[in-house]
């Protein structure tokens, strides 16, 4: 299906409110790594040396440590700026966040159905048959009659979008990251 639309976004790192790392900075950093060199970095970018060292200043502040450290070259030059631990870290954080909201823009996902209106609580009710308590969790096996009608609970609203009534051919969507166990105290 063709999408009448195309997912842009804007992405950025930001620490307290105050943004570390965006598209602009993070190229320049990815360009000081790959030249060695700041001001072959803004060269490339097409921004003043003087904007550049800016930028790096505002990341220095917002995370409270350096980024670059530079070496000074002799009378013939050969000076180079490479990043500092902190300046790999977030420039890899801010790469793997892109690559990742990409993968999602980018996917063939029809949008219009992702935020299509669902709702869905259920409860599945079973007995206890099997349970392997671990140091830190336990494992345990719920047996449940099927097969099983399953109750959902969804507001008056959400029927009434759906303009859902007896016969409809539905599906029930769980919606969980994780499974619940409760226990009816008699």
């Amino acid at each position: 299906m063709k999408r009448k639309y195309d997912l842009g976004y804007k992405q950025w790192i930001e620490r307290d409110g105050r943004a570390i790392l965006g598209e602009g900075r993070a190229q320049l950093l990815a360009e000081i790594r790959n030249s060695s060199s700041i001001s072959k970095a803004a060269e490339k970018l097409s921004i003043p040396y003087r904007t550049a060292w800016a930028h790096i200043k505002k990341i220095e502040d917002a995370l409270g440590c350096p980024i670059v450290k530079t070496h000074r070259g002799g009378t013939r030059g050969g000076g180079c700026t490479v990043l500092t631990t902190a300046g790999e870290t977030i420039l890899r954080e801010y790469e793997r966040y892109k690559r990742h909201l990409d993968s999602v823009a980018h996917d063939n996902i029809d949008w219009e159905g992702v935020f299509t209106k669902i709702s869905a609580r259920n409860r599945l009710k079973g007995v206890v048959k099997e349970l392997k308590e671990g140091e830190i969790v336990s494992t345990i096996r719920i047996e449940i009659a099927v097969p099983a009608v399953i109750t959902a609970v969804i507001t008056r609203e959400a029927v009434e979008e759906l303009e859902l009534k007896e016969g409809d051919t539905v599906e029930a969507v769980i919606k969980a990251t994780e499974v619940l166990v409760s226990k009816v105290i008699a």
